[in-house]
């Protein structure tokens, strides 16, 4: 496999069509109120694993977007939309009376001659505006990242990467004694992916990758339950005083390991049986490996990461706090039009808008089901009970939602993005609004998938 796993890289720095990837880190400063970057490092990665003829993102995806243009005269040479840790810790209480510094990175084609890099933020009209800029010179990278003392092995691999998508998978918290674990793991995640639509249909568009990480001993830190480890990405629960969010924090260390491998996406599978998992968009996705619910997290979670897509559900506990502005999303699969102009299209001609739902009834349900949920995790008490809860759920209000004339259509469905009223969601039913596996994507967020896989695969 390490022989794949060089050809690969061989071709690709062969071609003398391809640049190396640079990789800019940044410190993301501020509080719930104010921000600032300030420059960390420069820093040369291996050969560049994306498409040289879709540098410049047209998909409006992101809180955030960052351009790079030539110093000179301001020509576009690249830019991708993305969100991060910070723009979510900056709708937590916290923010509000505390002022944090976060890791990010940016990378993007080594470019021949000095660059402006530009950081942009959506303003109150959900249009990018800059935020802040710096000058970078590629002759500064000081070091090159991506350390050679972790195996790199191809899970699927269907071609060069700037052909395809690119899928790192990392294992935090395997030890030694669990690398044929891992390797099962990852096998089985990266089959899992492909069982739903539209990756199914495009599974020969990615490759998925995977770096070996062996940790000193099993499992990953899960504060809330009085574990700490200090696994190789850091990964931990509790994120923002959620017990199930998990995240890693450390980005330097995240995107040294990367950088050993070609990619474009991050999928963290922690070695961990505790319901949890995570998601930001263009940054990476976490899901704990052994959990009866491991499924429905990983698909759900990458939604986020893969494509933006928004939560649609708006009953259980998070960490970000409600204002009164309703926004509107940029988010594919959320919206505050009631009729639903964003996903129109894909409409049937006569279906009411907005769209009628048993909604009185699921919030019943939901109502008694999250009571249990927060006395469960109270209670620390074993994992098989919350599994036991998740399965009277789905007993419970899947059925709901598939009945009546409209649980198979797409409208504009209220209650979406952590509200229960002034939100809308496509359809009454997607993997991002319950753990419905087996539903899959709606048709709304599918066509954000496949948007998000042709801007990197030819």
């Amino acid at each position: 496999m390490r022989v794949v796993w060089f050809l690969v890289m061989a071709v690709c720095a062969s071609a003398a069509s391809v640049p190396r990837t640079l990789r800019v880190d940044l410190y993301h400063a501020g509080t719930a109120s104010a921000e600032d970057f300030a420059l960390d490092e420069v820093l040369i990665e291996g050969p560049w694993p994306g498409r040289l003829d879709r540098t410049v993102d047209d998909t409006n995806l992101g809180s955030y977007r960052f351009e790079v243009r030539e110093a000179k005269d301001h020509h576009l040479l690249y830019s991708r939309g993305y969100s991060s840790i910070f723009a979510e810790w900056q709708t937590t209480d916290e923010a509000k009376q505390t002022r944090r510094t976060y890791s990010e990175s940016v990378r993007f084609p080594e470019p021949d001659t000095a660059v402006l890099l530009t950081i942009q933020k959506r303003n109150a009209q959900n249009r990018f505006v800059d935020l802040w800029s710096t000058a970078v010179d590629p002759k500064t990278a000081n070091r090159s990242a991506g350390s050679k003392q972790y195996r790199v092995w191809p899970v699927i691999h269907h071609g060069a990467p700037p052909d395809k998508v690119d899928l790192l998978l990392l294992g935090d918290g395997y030890s030694r004694l669990e690398m044929a674990k891992w390797h099962r793991d990852a096998a089985r995640f990266a089959a899992m992916l492909f069982t739903q639509s539209p990756f199914k249909e495009r599974r020969a568009s990615f490759n998925v990758w995977a770096i070996d990480t062996p940790a000193e001993e099993s499992g990953v830190s899960i504060p809330s339950d009085g574990i700490w480890r200090r696994s190789p990405l850091r990964t931990s629960y509790d994120a923002f005083g959620i017990e199930r969010y998990a995240l890693a924090f450390d980005n330097k260390r995240l995107r040294d390991i990367a950088a050993a491998a070609p990619y474009e996406f991050i999928e963290i599978i922690m070695n961990s049986r505790k319901y949890g998992g995570g998601g930001i968009f263009n940054l990476f996705a976490t899901v704990a490996a052994d959990n009866e619910q491991s499924g429905y997290i990983f698909v759900h979670e990458f939604g986020h990461h893969f494509a933006g897509l928004a939560d649609e559900y708006y009953t259980s506990d998070v960490a970000y706090g409600k204002t009164a502005e309703h926004p509107e999303p940029w988010e594919p699969n959320a919206t505050v039009d009631p009729h639903a102009a964003k996903w129109s299209d894909l409409i049937t001609p006569g279906t009411p808008l907005p769209t009628p739902w048993p909604k009185a009834e699921y919030e019943a349900a939901e109502k008694k089901i999250q009571e249990r949920r927060r006395a469960i995790r109270g209670a620390h008490a074993d994992e098989a009970e919350m599994d036991a809860l998740f399965a009277e759920e789905a007993r419970t209000v899947l059925p709901l939602l598939d009945e009546g004339p409209y649980g198979h259509v797409a409208g504009a469905f209220e209650g979406a993005d952590y509200y229960g009223s002034g939100y809308y969601r496509p359809e009454e039913n997607c993997i991002m609004f319950t753990r419905a596996v087996k539903r899959g994507f709606c048709a709304v967020c599918r066509r954000g998938i496949a948007r998000v896989i042709d801007l990197y695969a030819r």
